[in-house]
């Protein structure tokens, strides 16, 4: 699957997903679609922004009790 991409110049691509974040992080790209419409970024929220969670980790695995 590809995604549309616009880049800071303002020409429009197709990329896999696997290299969107490596084109976020370059600081290349002005947005992208997604299922919800255009994100901007820098502005809409996207993978690995982090935030802030208080609750009980769930995906640690090694030495969970059932």
């Amino acid at each position: 699957m590809l995604m549309r991409i616009l880049y800071r110049n303002g020409k429009f691509d197709m990329v896999k997903p696997a290299i969107l974040k490596e084109l976020i992080t370059s600081d290349k790209l002005k947005s992208f679609f997604r299922s919800e419409g255009w994100a901007t970024v820098g502005v809409d929220p996207t993978r690995g922004m982090g935030g802030t969670y208080e609750g009980r980790e769930r995906r640690k695995t090694l030495n969970m009790q059932l």
